[in-house]
């Protein structure tokens, strides 16, 4: 292979200021120009995508930074000419983001109306929140298939479950306070939910990849709204883990992507939305090995999340703080 990738040590600064990233990857010659992306996807899942991209466009390389969804909007609001593409699965924040101006269009794109947004935020995943659990916590219990069924086996076996629940701290990640707000949104069974890992003192987590960890050392035998792809890529490894989608409905989003409205290399950048977006309509996985985008409002089936305004409805202040409280009431439940 032509292309010489390497890793970057962490903590170090980006142009005009520090953050830790989670990963942080070099593809391409040095010394070309570069194309820097801002995402919350880990990096296994876009090298492929990256390397095809670059074969058809040698002259450049780009640098993979990759964080948290909530770190994503926040480090992107505070330097926008700091990068050129914008990567994140929190679809109301990037949505915001539109709104807010931050984006350029990328015109000229056959894409379904439904997965993009003003001709510059462009879905091109569908990713469903599912239940996780470690298989050999279940051997003796009954395997859930529902929200329902998981909140009656958490009454009926606390002991087995106390410590051992996992699943996002909406304060701190924008893809789990998606989700939650979501569930909310679709059945009142997601403050039940809620309450009774509250109970069982749910343990709280930034990111999906961290949950999955747990769940394949035994710290966790189960783990709520887990996205799907990445429990997926871990099992399809290893027997240790199950993958539930509720039977009721599976609450999915989309990855979306946009450019930068100040992004030092806006060409490159446009260049890279149309090629990822081909990439992902062909559906090769060799070079996207992403889940395909598709769309279904069918609740037996999956409950995709829209791409419209009434996603940013949750990120109004004052109906954030009320959320954020009602959550913490249900599920911090400090002795």
């Amino acid at each position: 292979m032509r292309y010489i990738i390497f890793l970057i040590a962490l903590w170090l600064p980006v142009s005009s200021f520090a953050q830790g990233w989670e990963d942080q990857q070099s593809f391409g010659e040095p010394n070309q120009a570069q194309l820097r992306i801002l995402s919350s996807t880990d990096t296994s899942f876009f090298a492929p995508i990256i390397e095809d991209f670059l074969a058809s466009s040698p002259d450049i390389s780009v640098e993979y930074l990759v964080t948290g969804t909530a770190d994503i909007d926040r480090l992107y609001r505070a330097a926008p000419d700091e990068f050129d593409v914008v990567i994140s699965s929190a679809m109301d924040l990037q949505l915001k983001l539109v709104n807010d101006g931050f984006s350029a269009p990328v015109m000229n794109i056959d894409h379904p109306e439904w997965a993009q947004w003003n001709n510059s935020l462009f879905a091109f995943t569908s990713e469903p929140a599912a239940i996780v659990l470690n298989r050999q916590a279940f051997k003796q219990i009954h395997v859930p298939s529902s929200r329902q069924d998981l909140i009656q086996l958490m009454r009926d076996h606390p002991d087995h479950f106390q410590g051992r629940v996992g699943t996002y701290d909406v304060r701190q990640s924008g893809l789990g306070y998606l989700f939650a707000t979501q569930d909310a949104r679709a059945t009142e069974t997601y403050w039940r939910l809620t309450e009774v890992m509250g109970r069982v003192g749910a343990r709280l987590y930034c990111c999906s990849g961290q949950m999955i960890n747990d769940l394949r050392t035994g710290k966790l035998i189960i783990a709520y709204n887990v996205l799907g792809s990445y429990a997926k890529a871990q099992a399809e490894n290893s027997d240790d883990l199950i993958i539930i989608l509720p039977s009721e409905f599976p609450t999915t989003m989309m990855r979306t992507i946009l450019v930068s409205a100040a992004a030092p290399a806006p060409q490159h950048a446009n260049n890279f939305v149309r090629h990822l977006l081909k990439l992902q309509s062909i559906g090769d996985p060799l070079t996207f090995p992403l889940p395909p985008l598709s769309r279904s409002q069918d609740f037996q089936n999956l409950r995709t999340i829209n791409l419209d305004p009434a996603l940013m409805t949750y990120l109004d202040q004052m109906k954030r703080a009320a959320f954020i409280r009602e959550w913490e009431d249900a599920i911090v439940q400090e002795k």
